[in-house]
């Protein structure tokens, strides 16, 4: 750390912070809601989308997405433009974040705090993708467990939720190869850890493929399965090599 940026850390008063956050915030909150505003100006195209394959399910037998009061409608377009405000507005407020927090950094830790987010959010936002790709063909096959003869009528923002809580969930798997290596970076997790309890990872990543992908087909769950898979074993060779490289600097040390 240089003694300029030792010394402005020193000078900037708790006011100056306090005052920092508080632009910060308000643009961020400027940006949630322009996000939100657009969210709910395409919340009708979304849920057209997310009707989709309850509209192919009727095809078959009797099947709707039902709301249950006067104002579940309206709810449900909120909640849908808030989810996409919040999407939408991400990359500002994820901005105003890091340039607050930024300034106490070390050249280093900036760098690492920049590279490991960019990372999640790349995985997050491709992990989520995927999700939203195979969410249909998993309705489908929930909704295949009852009869020909039964009505599928589904409460509209509970079946909201489950897409939301699906794709999420797809998204967060993605990204946990990115903590491995976090973890790893400072100094919780070793390589030889992680390899010893592959095994375990693998039937893990079957596992969490086999509940968001319920299909008597294979494809599905492979479609989740091997890029989690991949992203594991890119997380392995990098910590490997960031154990090799510490050892080295530790060889040359004591020296």
């Amino acid at each position: 750390m240089s003694a300029a940026t030792v010394a402005a850390r020193a000078v900037m008063p708790l006011a100056g912070h306090a005052r920092e956050a508080r632009v910060r915030s308000m643009r961020a909150a400027v940006a949630l809601v322009v996000g939100i505003i657009a969210g709910y100006a395409l919340s009708g195209g979304i849920l057209e989308i997310l009707r989709d394959p309850i509209e192919q399910i009727a095809l078959a037998r009797n099947a709707s997405l039902n709301y249950d009061s006067v104002s579940a409608a309206f709810d449900l377009k909120v909640k849908i433009a808030v989810v996409a405000g919040i999407i939408l507005s991400s990359p500002v407020w994820l901005y105003e974040l890091f340039a607050f927090v930024s300034p106490g950094l070390t050249p280093r830790e900036r760098r690492m705090t920049a590279g490991y987010t960019t990372a999640a959010i790349v995985l997050f936002a491709g992990g989520c993708a995927l999700g939203f790709t195979i969410f249909p063909h998993v309705v489908e096959v929930l909704t295949s467990f009852s009869s020909d003869q039964d009505s599928s009528i589904l409460n509209a923002s509970t079946y909201v939720d489950f897409v939301v809580k699906l794709v999420a969930a797809t998204g967060v798997a993605f990204v946990l190869p990115v903590f491995v290596v976090l973890l790893n970076a400072v100094g919780l997790v070793s390589s030889s850890t992680i390899r010893r309890h592959w095994r375990v990872v693998v039937v893990a990543i079957v596992l969490f493929s086999a509940l968001v992908t319920p299909a008597a087909d294979v494809l599905s769950m492979f479609l989740v399965a091997a890029p989690m898979s991949a992203l594991f074993a890119a997380a392995l060779v990098i910590t490997h090599l960031a154990d090799r490289r510490r050892a080295r600097r530790d060889a040359l040390d004591r020296r």
